[in-house]
């Protein structure tokens, strides 16, 4: 009866520890499939970033004057 009793308690809780890996097991996949998303944005974003600067770099080297150079100073 003890061991009955024993073994169906291991079982219970043998189960529910299944039960919690699947869940996760699941929520690793989703941050997983989130973080490769966002690195594939921010990739994106740093090659943006990146023809961005060039372009602002040869804009100021065709016209010799810094594109900053006519912003106001923040104190304004």
């Amino acid at each position: 009866m003890f061991l009955e009793r024993n073994n169906h308690a291991m079982a219970d809780r043998l189960e529910a520890i299944e039960i919690k890996l699947a869940h996760l097991e699941r929520a690793v996949a989703e941050i997983s499939d989130v973080v490769a998303r966002q690195q594939k944005e921010l990739d994106r974003a740093l090659d943006r970033n990146q023809r961005l600067m060039e372009k602002i770099a040869a804009i100021e080297s065709e016209s010799g004057t810094s594109a900053t150079a006519y912003e106001k100073p923040p104190h304004y």
